[in-house]
């Protein structure tokens, strides 16, 4: 038996006595070190995530970082740090064929449909291990899940330079976009959010400007990772002529704007929602971080314990001061 991070069904969350993984016979087991948590978890406590994609009762724990407890042929060696995929896709479907492999027929992914890692041991598939390099800082592992799903998102596409953006949300997504998008350099980066705590951070990862209000202007790509129909509709009016805009949140299932598609087209603008992750984006990431060029562990504002993570979902949800920023939280797990 171990310890671990239940939601039974919506709004019924407990640290909880579960049963140890089975392991198939092409899974490895591995002991969690560090997991973070986010808003994509609260809406897996409360339910408000497209049934399609969960399954209940659920261990939490998508983003993570762990000791691999046996061999990895050609990965890796017991003992070693591991990061691992979270998409289980097929590998066969149309989809994987074209490696979109965020877009598998069949549905499976850590933390949604198959147990997540705040436990003290998970079985994950041996395909989707990665190595990481003894050099690396486990704080700068754990955000490589949703490095992952910004970089898919910004590279899905070609950016050119010199692009005015516009990042809209101050939660670690948003965050993480306004720090990614440094790469291909812009010449403006506004974080529109909605706590002016969050400033320091926004600046931290690169923001040149931080507002609580829609700017006046217009930007050429604009990034809505605050997850709320408000947000995604402030997203489409932020578009200059010509602009790319990419939706990452992920509003409540049912969530619905007004868009006037007259303007879309006069606008010459493109719309592109950007789902999860492939194993080409995630494999990228991983390569970045291993030789240090990626190294997003200041993000990291609040750490809990495995006996703390009730107070760790207080702090999702906002329970924090109003002159705090709050950035990525993380459960440690050893």
């Amino acid at each position: 038996m171990m310890r671990a991070l239940v939601v039974r069904s919506p709004h019924d969350v407990a640290l909880d006595t579960v049963g140890d993984p089975a392991l198939g016979k092409d899974d490895v087991l591995v002991t969690p070190l560090l997991a973070g948590m986010c808003a994509t978890d609260l809406e897996l406590i409360d339910g408000s995530i497209d049934p399609a994609y969960v399954r209940y009762p659920l261990i939490l724990g998508h983003e993570w970082v762990g000791r691999v407890e046996a061999d990895v042929p050609g990965v890796a060696t017991r003992g070693d740090r591991v990061v691992v995929e979270g998409i289980v896709a097929c590998g066969t479907c149309d989809e994987c064929r074209i490696d979109a492999t965020n877009r598998c027929s069949t549905y499976d992914e850590i933390g949604f449909t198959r147990p997540g890692a705040i436990a003290e041991h998970i079985a994950v598939p041996i395909r989707l291990v990665h190595r990481v390099d003894d050099s690396v800082n486990t704080d700068d592992v754990v955000l490589v899940e949703p490095m992952a799903v910004v970089w898919r998102a910004i590279t899905r596409f070609p950016l050119r330079e010199r692009l005015n953006v516009a990042v809209i949300g101050d939660g670690t997504i948003a965050l993480l976009a306004a720090h990614l998008v440094r790469r291909f350099n812009p010449v403006r980066v506004v974080v529109v959010g909605r706590r002016s705590a969050q400033e320091t951070l926004a600046k931290a990862v690169g923001a040149d400007q931080f507002v609580t209000e829609e700017p006046g202007d217009r930007f050429d790509l604009v990034i809505e990772a605050a997850g709320t129909g408000a947000s995604a509709s402030s997203a489409i009016s932020l578009a200059a002529r010509g602009a790319m805009v990419i939706l990452l949140g992920l509003p409540a299932h049912g969530t619905l704007i007004d868009v006037a598609p007259h303007d879309l087209v006069n606008n010459d603008v493109v719309i592109q929602g950007s789902f999860a992750y492939t194993r080409q984006s995630f494999t990228e990431v991983v390569e970045q971080v291993n030789i240090g060029n990626l190294k997003p562990s200041f993000l990291i504002t609040h750490r809990f314990s495995m006996d703390q993570t009730s107070d760790a979902i207080g702090t999702l949800r906002g329970r924090v001061a109003d002159d705090e920023p709050r950035g990525k939280v993380v459960i440690s797990l050893t």
